[in-house]
């Protein structure tokens, strides 16, 4: 249960560096400004957040019973909508805009100062929507959605 706090914690923490990183972006490209310190430490701490994040992950697929669903055949994962929603396209979204960022990161260091906020922009937006839709909010329905602070519910 402590990971599963943890994991919906650290979701507020890579919303809130993603948005961070995203808007930086954006004022940068629009003001025309230098790439600063505080954008780097931008996309380094959503980066680091993210990975922390599939981490926690990680260790829930493995301690929470979803592997063994995977284990007992595809098949029935997919057809069972929460099962599918939180082991085929949570995973596979959530690792897709894990591998963006950790990208990103990398396009916006080895980019010529005058590109940085644009593949910053690029590589951390796609991310963050992903995110966004990937995260069993409300609107996902009773099955999938989750309560928007763990320890509340």
């Amino acid at each position: 249960m402590a990971t599963l706090i943890f994991h919906n914690l650290t979701r507020w923490m890579v919303l809130v560096f993603g948005i961070w990183a995203v808007v930086n972006a954006i004022t940068g490209l629009t003001s025309k400004r230098t790439f600063s310190k505080t954008d780097k430490l931008s996309g380094l701490l959503f980066m680091v957040f993210c990975d922390i994040q599939l981490l926690l992950g990680l260790v829930l697929i493995f301690t929470n019973g979803w592997l063994s669903k995977i284990q007992n055949g595809m098949g029935a994962l997919m057809k069972n909508p929460t099962d599918r929603f939180f082991v085929v396209e949570h995973g596979f979204m959530m690792i897709l805009a894990w591998i963006l960022v950790h990208v990103g990161y990398t396009a916006v260091k080895k980019a010529p100062a005058e590109k940085k906020h644009k593949k910053m922009l690029v590589f951390f937006g796609i991310a963050l929507l992903l995110i966004f839709i990937s995260i069993p909010f409300a609107y996902k329905g009773n099955d999938i959605a989750r309560p928007l602070f763990r320890w509340f519910n």
